[in-house]
């Protein structure tokens, strides 16, 4: 269908599409409603390619529409996208993010290339046109090659690799992105050669300046590169006119900027700092810290004896709950101890994790209550009133050398105050060091006691224990 009927159709869908991206965001910001809002969300994308299929006028018969090449795309897409989300881990959840988030970055970059290649065919040179069409390419080619790289240091195949100098070389780098590009644009005969210059060292920079960043930070890197895939994306809404385009990119762009700048606030880190990737090389981090003290290690029955009898209990999840999968094992101790009338609460730092929400996300998928998730503040507020925090896999989140050693590269980075507790006992495998690579002050703390163990295994006898009492 074409014509004027086809036209107020497809805007009509656009305009629903746009309304179900806004809910949806916004109900993500509950976590009870937010497995709705995604799809709401997702509900609307798929009106939005349905509607463009069949009424964008440019699909008219007076310009042939490959159906077979689009179908085959949306079919291989949506199998090949169900599979991964279907098959991956919890613990691999920030790796399929990025990747995904990448895709988005390629895809906007691919329309900028698209689209000057036409303006070039067509002759047709505008000045507003070729500055979104260079932006678009500019900051999805980042946010691809960033993601890329975030995805393989995530999956553990690409290490940190800071060198001296690097933060120099980002910032000419940039300088010559910004030069480039806008000579590109006042150009009255855009140069090919050029924008391909453009797009190669936009690349470049998208892996210079991820590569040196430490794992303590990877979750402000995700979030920056998240928005940069929704800022290229809307430049692309702007190329074609599409509202749906615009809108969905647009809220992925500020959503992601304004978590990302609550990222950095929660991180210590500074916003300018992040595009330069001058922080959190893991070089850097393994090099502070040090043997501080002695170890006391505790029992799984004296530790069940000191949970069971306790008030109130609050317990700090990291990325070793998610590696051991036993966020349900956790949540059937939070059971048990409900049953004998302890207090259970969480307390969730906003980067735990390797992604922002990544706790959230574990332990709503077993079902936790959702007023037991405690902010780092609110969780901080009631921790003097707390008899023992159970820290599970949680490292750097905890440790006080954010709070009082100047020297140490996490120095200033709000913590979970687990010290503030009457009593605290960490959960975890060895001694080994955190994501940031620093010792944690925190595991020779007289108040402090080990239970060394897989999490699951050490939560599945704590259990047994608590029951038996």
């Amino acid at each position: 269908m074409t014509g004027i009927l086809g036209n107020s159709i497809l805007e009509i869908c656009y305009i629903a599409a746009s309304i179900t991206f806004i809910l949806g965001l916004k109900m993500l910001s509950s976590p009870d409603k937010a497995r709705k809002g995604n799809l709401y969300a997702a509900y609307g994308m798929g009106l939005a390619i349905v509607a463009t299929i069949l009424f964008k006028e440019e699909f008219s018969s007076e310009k042939t529409l490959n159906y077979v090449l689009i179908f085959a795309g949306l079919l291989v897409g949506t199998v090949v996208g169900t599979r991964m989300a279907l098959k991956v881990k919890m613990t691999a959840m920030p790796q399929m993010v990025s990747f995904f988030n990448g895709m988005g970055g390629a895809c906007a970059a691919v329309i900028s290339l698209v689209e000057f290649d036409h303006v070039m065919h067509t002759g047709e040179f505008d000045l507003g046109l070729m500055i979104v069409i260079i932006l678009g390419l500019i900051i999805g080619s980042v946010s691809f090659a960033g993601s890329i790289i975030a995805y393989g240091k995530l999956e553990g195949k690409i290490g940190d690799k800071a060198f001296p100098g690097s933060q120099i070389i980002n910032i000419l780098l940039l300088i010559a992105i910004v030069g480039l590009g806008g000579y590109l644009a006042s150009m009255s005969v855009p140069s090919s050669t050029l924008l391909y210059a453009v797009l190669g060292i936009s690349l470049l920079y998208g892996v210079l300046f991820v590569m040196p960043i430490g794992g303590a930070d990877m979750p402000v890197v995700i979030s920056l590169l998240n928005s940069f895939t929704g800022v290229a994306a809307a430049f692309g809404g702007f190329i074609y006119g599409n509202q749906a385009m615009l809108t969905g990119g647009i809220l992925v762009g500020s959503a992601g900027t304004i978590l990302t700048v609550l990222m950095c606030t929660a991180m210590n880190r500074s916003l300018a700092n992040v595009i330069i990737g001058s922080f959190g090389g893991g070089g850097a981090a393994a090099a502070a810290g040090g043997e501080q003290g002695t170890v006391k290690e505790i029992t799984a029955t004296d530790a069940a004896i000191l949970l069971a009898y306790a008030s109130k209990v609050s317990v700090v999840p990291g990325y070793g709950l998610a590696v051991a999968q036993a966020q349900h094992t956790v949540h059937s101790l939070e059971k048990a101890l409900d049953d004998k009338g302890v207090e259970f609460t969480y307390a969730i730092h906003p980067v735990a994790g390797r992604m922002p929400g990544h706790m959230n996300v574990l332990l709503a998928e077993a079902d936790v209550p959702y007023p037991k998730l405690l902010e780092m503040e609110d969780a901080n507020d009631q921790m003097a009133n707390t008899d023992v925090v159970l820290v599970i896999g949680a490292n750097d989140v905890v440790n006080p050398a954010a709070e009082n050693d100047p020297s140490s590269p996490i120095y200033g980075m709000p913590i979970i105050q687990v010290l503030d507790a009457k009593n605290v006992i960490v959960m975890k495998r060895s001694m080994g060091k955190g994501y940031a690579g620093i010792e944690n002050e925190l595991f020779f703390h007289d108040k402090n006691r080990m239970l060394f163990g897989d999490a699951k295994d050490s939560l599945e006898k704590l259990i047994a224990e608590v029951k038996s009492l």
